[in-house]
């Protein structure tokens, strides 16, 4: 059977804690970045859904408006006939 020396357990712990702070110093480094090249790019997403939007309301406002509403209002859905019935003894 074999131990696990004192000396192993030790480097192996060492050695965890070394990477997990390596990574989390390169996190601090690197997560501003990518989350201002996020935002960036949503911003210029919306800046160009912005100026199409744009564009498609001065296109519209050339065109005449041809489905005015005329003076009498719409005749509201018939479902059908009433019927009366009589109850029969």
């Amino acid at each position: 059977m074999q131990y696990a020396s004192l000396d192993g357990i030790l480097r192996t712990i060492i050695t965890i804690v070394c990477i997990y702070y390596l990574l989390k110093f390169i996190g601090k480094l690197l997560f501003p970045i990518m989350v201002k090249t996020v935002v960036n790019k949503a911003q210029e997403n919306f800046q160009q859904q912005q100026q199409n939007y744009q564009r498609t309301q001065n296109n519209q406002s050339d065109f005449v408006n041809t489905t005015a509403k005329s003076d009498k209002p719409r005749e509201k859905k018939k479902v059908g006939e009433y019927i009366d019935y009589e109850e029969i003894d």
